[in-house]
C-alpha cells in the first residue's frame, strides 16, 4: 500500500459542492437504449457503459462530465489489457486512516486478487493504491509509489480525473509483463 496527499485546489471545486461523499466507477446493467442511462453515465465510443454512482444515493448533479468518464473508462480498458491487472477506481472518504480504508474497499472491486484499487479520499488531501494477492508482485510499493506521484502532479493542479488517468497509466506501464 502506498498513499500520498491530495492537494486542496480539488477540495474546493465541483465535488465539494455537489454535497456527494464517494464515488466508485462501475458498469451499470440497464439493458438495451441509451435512453435509460442513469444520471453520471456515458455509453462510450465502443459501446460499453461507464458510470460514476454515489457511494450512499443517486446524484442528480454528478461530479464527473460526460467526456471524462468516457476518458477514465478507456483508460481502465486500456491499462487492463496492456498489463493484465484489473484496474479500479474508488473516490470519497476512506476515514481516519486511508490505507485501511483502502484495503476495506479492495475486496469489493472486480476480481480482487487481480486487481488494482486506486482510491482518493479529497478531503482528506490522500491517496492510496492497493493491489490483489496475484499481482503483488508487479503492483510493489515502488510501482505504487510511481502511480501517487503520478496523480498528485495533476490533483496539485485542481485535474482529479486526469491525475486519476495518470497514475492508472503509469502502473499500467511499470506492471505490464513482458
Amino acid at each position: 500500500m502506498v498513499s500520498g496527499e491530495v492537494s486542496k485546489e480539488y477540495v474546493e471545486g465541483e465535488s465539494q459542492q455537489s454535497g456527494v461523499k464517494g464515488h466508485a466507477i462501475q458498469r451499470p446493467d440497464i439493458g438495451e437504449g441509451s435512453d435509460k442511462l442513469p444520471v453520471g453515465a456515458v455509453v462510450t465510443p465502443s459501446g460499453r457503459i461507464s458510470a460514476a454512482t454515489s457511494a450512499d444515493s443517486v446524484s442528480q448533479n454528478p461530479p464527473f462530465t460526460r467526456h471524462e468518464l468516457v476518458a477514465l473508462d478507456e483508460t481502465l480498458s486500456e491499462a487492463t489489457d496492456l498489463s493484465l491487472i484489473r484496474f479500479s477506481v474508488y473516490i470519497g472518504d476512506l476515514g481516519d486512516d486511508a490505507s485501511a480504508g483502502a484495503a476495506a474497499v479492495l475486496p469489493k472491486v472486480p476480481e480482487p486478487e487481480h486487481a488494482c484499487l486506486i482510491a482518493v479520499s479529497p478531503n482528506a488531501h490522500e491517496v492510496v493504491v492497493v493491489s490483489g494477492r496475484a499481482v503483488a508482485d508487479r503492483v510493489n510499493d515502488r510501482v505504487a509509489q510511481l502511480g501517487v506521484t503520478a496523480a498528485i502532479s495533476a490533483f496539485r493542479s485542481g485535474e482529479l480525473i486526469d491525475g486519476v488517468i495518470s497514475a492508472i497509466r503509469v502502473i499500467a506501464t511499470a506492471a505490464k509483463r513482458t
